[in-house]
């Protein structure tokens, strides 16, 4: 019978998601994050959580074969990637398996498995990343960049980062040499004291063009105008759009604009999916990586049979990606979103590429469903990470559309969801998993289900 704080060793058999290898002692699985499968490990048992035994890594005895060189200097001390000693192929397999492991689990069978889609790219594909000011070590220099692994406040410099290409570094580097310079302090969390917060990059796949936003506390007074003069003169593959200088004094670790100061060019940047052109603001949800965006969207709307003279519903549509590129076919699309800013982009973006059949409506889809009068041909579901509240679900169902398409970025939720639509008489007929975060456990898995008609 495991112990808590029982120091463990043993071979990995199994792993499931996110990124849980699976060690039996005497019978009963132990989950032990950040282990994969062949691997042979130490561990020490911290806790039981939904009757299953959870331990936390203490040493790696033994590689598996297929192991690799990572090939990143931070790898294993950043956060920020999971699966960089795995080949490409390996971390598409685990994934996959994963996925449908999850919805075996769950009783669901008899799909087409139409496997899984790569990344077009499996570095230096993210258009956006957001670096943190900290230190790596307590009472040690400011650093730029990411989390340490498994810590809430350690940051390590990542110049040279693989999911981002060379412009994000010179970037990054040339920002807190700046800051370092001119004495200006990080912001500490737990103390709620300092300036500097965050450094927030986006960057055009299509065009090139780069978004910098500096974000810091109120509690000092600084103009970065010549800040982001030097950075628009730095010798980059692309170019600098626009500088921006974002005041937030939230306690949260998130960035929550209180205002937004435009120091340089603009205070937007262009991207291109599949034809149609989008306008990115510091604070619009856009698909991390876009080469992988336009295989998602792509592969998702080929499971639709006919969009041709149909209504459709996008919940959950951000800035309306897919809802304008689904309003190409179709007869009419309403798209809900929660943020408002991200709305009033949609529309924006609808406007340049003249598409005049699709309606955005800024709230909650639970609430905003109740407002839509016409009945849906085909409903896309696009949810945050934590799935579909539960009564929105049965709003959802109520519409009885013919057609449903759930796109997911976290299995565990859609394993939770699909269930609720098939016991409402939906058949889940295929899908597919597309793979736009490469070197992390994190999947794209798209469903296509069908409503049976008696």
């Amino acid at each position: 019978m495991p112990k808590k704080n029982q120091i463990i060793e043993g071979l990995i058999e199994d792993a499931v998601f996110p990124n849980k290898g699976i060690l039996y002692l005497n019978g009963e699985p132990i989950y032990i994050t950040g282990t994969f499968k062949g691997q042979t490990v130490k561990a020490r048992i911290f806790k039981k959580k939904n009757q299953k035994w959870e331990a936390k890594l203490l040493e790696v005895l033994e590689k598996p074969h297929y192991f690799i060189d990572p090939g990143c200097d931070y790898f294993g001390a950043c956060g920020g990637c999971s699966t960089q000693h795995l080949t490409y192929e390996m971390q598409l397999k685990l994934k996959h398996d994963q996925v449908t492991a999850l919805l075996t689990e769950a009783g669901l069978a008899g799909y087409e498995d139409l496997g899984i889609v790569p990344s077009p790219e499996a570095l230096e594909y993210r258009n956006k990343m957001e670096f943190s000011f900290g230190d790596a070590v307590k009472g040690g220099p400011m650093t730029l960049g990411m989390h340490k692994k498994n810590s809430t406040y350690d940051i390590l410099t990542v110049g040279g980062c693989k999911l981002v290409d060379p412009d994000f570094t010179a970037i990054l580097e040339h920002t807190l040499d700046y800051c370092t310079k001119h004495h200006l302090e990080y912001y500490k969390k737990l103390a709620h004291t300092g300036f500097m917060r965050y450094l927030v990059i986006r960057k055009s796949k299509t065009f090139g063009e780069i978004l910098i936003n500096i974000v810091t506390s109120s509690q000092k007074d600084f103009d970065f105008t010549e800040l982001a003069a030097e950075l628009a003169g730095l010798q980059l593959i692309g170019s600098v759009s626009g500088v921006l200088h974002t005041l937030s004094d939230t306690l949260a670790d998130a960035v929550k604009p209180e205002k937004i100061d435009l120091i340089y060019g603009t205070d937007a940047i262009n991207e291109k999916i599949l034809g149609l052109e989008f306008k990115i603001s510091p604070f619009s949800f856009f698909q991390t990586n876009t080469l992988g965006a336009e295989v998602l969207y792509k592969n998702a709307l080929n499971l639709i049979s006919d969009m041709n003279h149909k209504i459709v519903f996008d919940l959950y549509c951000g800035t309306g990606t897919i809802t304008q590129i689904m309003a190409t076919q179709a007869k009419k699309v309403y798209g809900i979103e929660i943020v408002k800013e991200a709305v009033e982009k949609a529309k924006e973006n609808a406007a340049f590429n003249k598409l005049s059949n699709c309606e955005f409506i800024a709230g909650d889809v639970l609430t905003e469903v109740d407002n839509l009068s016409e009945s849906p041909d085909i409903i896309v579901l696009d949810p945050p990470r934590d799935g579909i509240h539960p009564k929105a679900i049965q709003k959802i169902i109520n519409f009885n559309a013919k057609e449903l398409l759930y796109i997911s970025c976290k299995p565990t939720s859609l394993a939770r969801d699909l269930p609720v639509f098939k016991e409402a008489g939906y058949t889940i007929d295929r899908l597919l998993c597309v793979d736009m975060f490469p070197q992390t456990a994190h999947v794209e898995t798209v469903v296509k289900l069908t409503k049976q008609t008696h």
